[in-house]
């Protein structure tokens, strides 16, 4: 019985591969051909130098673009970073010059249609970046076995992933592999399509709502769930973007549920890490954002500014890429009459829905955590 659900389990996944590669492969041509508004831009403006990257990309790899967000997470130079379900390359092609020629940039998709648009252009991106040799690779595999790829553990300081999860029939696999080789330190930076309650598997069977990116999305508690049983640390909420879906016919099929595209931070932290709170100060040296760095929707870190964080976040950025963009200051924070006493930030919920609802009663903004004088209270 055991090995007739195994192989029933292994055709339905086989199915969703094969559906997937025929959406994105024969029936997408092009980004107007998508049927609803699930692949929404970012919440948040594009930054001037991430449009300027954006304007060196050959148009034929932005037209095959099919995101939902902005993937486009700070302090890249020199690292290497893996796209998981790259696709044509757009994403891949804008780190590339990102990280610079001492870095480089892994894409891996499934659809050879997507990868043969993104190997054409090898050539042309290096040389308009002005690069001696390449410092991209495509690979033709699946998200939820690196392995099978030759994706070594701990290879990667940086994984980012764009409305691609949603597409996935095996998200914990996703998860556990983005993990695997992941270096400790590094983070799973990823926008996708997220729902408001499980979706029933009727939904789940339709070819063109999974295509659309939403009958294959992860319930948001889903995720929290399986990034905290994979070894991630508790994901941190970055913005999210309202889909309204805008198609009658797809609308009547999902019925009451409603969808998200939200970007979270995902760190994997050294075994044993401390979590203890305490005052750092940015540096302002991380490029496209030397003045503020907005790390999630609880915290922005204004330069030379010190600023309260909670245990958590005290940990990821003394253990990441981020600990020499910081410095950190664990005495003084709760000195009885010393004059110090340090706001501590609002709480911001991991759930999107929640941060949609704050964001739209303007009610909710990243804290600085900064000084707030003698108010003594504010230290307890």
């Amino acid at each position: 019985m055991a090995d007739g659900r195994t192989a029933a389990s292994n055709t339905a996944v086989s199915s969703v591969y094969n559906d997937v590669k025929e959406y994105y492969g024969k029936t997408l041509k092009k980004t107007s051909d998508l049927k609803s508004n699930a692949c929404v831009p970012s919440a948040k403006p594009v930054p001037a130098y991430v449009r300027k990257v954006i304007a060196e990309i050959h148009p034929d790899v932005v037209a095959k673009y099919y995101g939902c967000g902005l993937v486009v997470p700070e302090c890249l130079e020199c690292c290497s970073v893996l796209d998981l379900g790259c696709g044509s390359g757009r994403d891949c092609y804008m780190l590339s010059q990102l990280v610079g020629e001492k870095g480089h940039v892994t894409g891996i998709d499934m659809t050879e249609d997507q990868l043969e648009v993104a190997r054409k252009y090898i050539d042309y991106h290096t040389q308009r970046f002005g690069y001696k040799k390449p410092n991209v690779n495509f690979v033709q595999g699946y998200i939820e076995a690196l392995a099978e790829s030759g994706l070594e553990e701990k290879s990667y300081d940086i994984i980012i992933s764009n409305c691609v999860v949603n597409l996935s029939p095996d998200k914990a696999s996703v998860l556990r592999e983005a993990y695997r080789v992941l270096k400790d330190g590094g983070e799973l930076y990823f926008s996708d399509v997220y729902s408001d309650a499980g979706i029933p598997e009727d939904l789940k069977a339709n070819k063109v709502l999974w295509g659309e990116c939403l009958s294959g999305a992860l319930w948001w508690e889903d995720l929290i769930r399986l990034a905290e049983e994979v070894g991630f640390c508790k994901p941190r909420l970055v913005t999210a973007s309202s889909i309204t879906v805008s198609n009658k016919e797809l609308e009547k099929l999902l019925g009451d549920h409603k969808f998200v595209s939200a970007t979270y931070r995902l760190f994997k932290l050294p075994k044993g890490s401390e979590k203890k709170s305490c005052l750092v100060m940015y540096n302002g040296e991380m490029t496209g954002v030397e003045e503020s760095f907005e790390f999630d929707a609880q915290y922005t870190f204004k330069v030379d500014k010190e600023t309260w964080v909670d245990d958590d976040v005290a940990s990821i950025l003394s253990n990441s890429r981020f600990s020499g963009e910081f410095s950190f200051r664990h005495q003084g924070l709760k000195t009885s009459g010393s004059g110090e006493c340090w706001a501590k930030p609002k709480a911001v919920s991991v759930n999107p829905f929640e941060l949609l609802q704050q964001l739209g009663s303007a009610s909710v903004a990243p804290s600085t955590g900064e000084c707030c004088g003698d108010q003594q209270s504010c230290c307890q």
